[in-house]
């Protein structure tokens, strides 16, 4: 290692780690989408999604090699089924476009904020320039077609104020009218109606095409709670009279064909619930309505019980990569005093 350059922290390991298994699934799943997509205007946004992966992967790689770390294993082609008919409708691969560019803005966000070394910070800053481009082009274009769901509009404040009584934080009693929304619990409930939709879809899709009955099932439940948590947010916005959003002819076909690896699909599914876990504890963090807290903490506990369930499964098939760590201090005594 030269001064400039010293060795990576445990941050900078975990974040590089993690960009690294989320790019190697993106490449699979955009590789299947380019296959398939018909509209030219969503293929260039796929095509420049997928060149993005494919560039992060051979930088990472780079890094890996340089600092002599193994290299993950993450998802290869082996991981998807090229020659599957199509599973996802034109729509759908642009919503979903958006939802992990959102996704990407927030991760990519935490790990420049997360590294310290000039290279990995370098790294990951042009990784979130990239991913900002890849969301305001994907959003003109679902604007131009029409298909982007805008959070609900409310009127324009006239004037500051503050809140001057407590019962501006209340909402659990059920004989106490609660108080209107305020813009920022909006934003949040429009937001995590949106990932859910999406999340259900993606679920759903995964199950049909699954040839393990357990993981069917384990499928069918995420969409379950995915459509749970929509109506309970949805109800939410209808009681301030506020036009929950509408997913716009998202849609999978009637595909049964496997097309992406278990392993793929579980991952991806853990993936989503880690997102959605993390959403869930910034909308309880910045809403001020005692309900709506209590729900977010209620639902990110059923998200959370969720996917420990799907890395069993995935442990059970030894699918689970298991992240860098230390070294167990205490076994390594033992060993040596057994050794000696």
């Amino acid at each position: 290692m030269t001064e400039q350059h010293p060795q990576l922290t445990s941050a900078e390991i975990a974040c590089i780690w993690t960009a690294y298994l989320n790019d190697s699934m993106s490449k699979c799943i955009l590789g299947f989408f380019l296959k398939n997509i018909e509209d030219q205007e969503i293929r260039t946004i796929i095509q420049y999604a997928y060149d993005l992966s494919s560039t992060h992967i051979e930088k990472l790689s780079q890094i890996y090699q340089r600092e002599q770390l193994p290299l993950p294993i993450g998802f290869t082609n082996e991981d998807v089924n090229m020659n599957a008919p199509r599973l996802f409708t034109d729509t759908f691969m642009l919503e979903y476009i958006g939802h992990i560019s959102r996704a990407g803005l927030f991760a990519y966000g935490g790990f420049v904020a997360m590294s310290a070394r000039e290279d990995i910070r370098a790294y990951f800053t042009e990784g979130l320039q990239e991913v900002s481009s890849l969301y305001n082009i994907g959003a003109e274009v679902s604007l131009s077609k029409g298909l982007f769901v805008r959070a609900p509009y409310i009127s324009y404040p006239t004037k500051t104020d503050f809140i001057d009584s407590k019962k501006y934080l209340s909402g659990l009693n059920p004989f106490t009218p609660k108080r209107p929304l305020n813009a920022v619990e909006i934003s949040y409930l429009h937001m995590n109606t949106q990932t859910n939709i999406i999340g259900g879809s993606l679920a759903l899709s995964f199950a049909q095409t699954s040839p393990s009955e357990d993981i069917q099932k384990w499928m069918i439940r995420g969409r379950d709670i995915s459509k749970k948590h929509v109506e309970i947010y949805t109800k939410i916005l209808a009681d301030n009279d506020l036009q929950p959003p509408i997913s716009s002819e998202v849609a999978i076909t009637d595909s049964t064909t496997p097309t992406f690896s278990d392993k793929l699909m579980l991952f991806h599914m853990g993936l989503l619930s880690a997102v959605g876990t993390g959403n869930y504890a910034t909308a309880a963090a910045s809403s001020q309505r005692s309900d709506l807290i209590l729900n977010y903490e209620r639902l990110s506990v059923e998200i959370a019980q969720y996917a420990k369930d799907g890395a069993d499964i995935m442990i059970q098939n030894e699918w689970l990569e298991q992240p860098p760590g230390t070294l167990d201090k205490e076994q390594l005594a033992k060993n040596k005093n057994h050794n000696s």
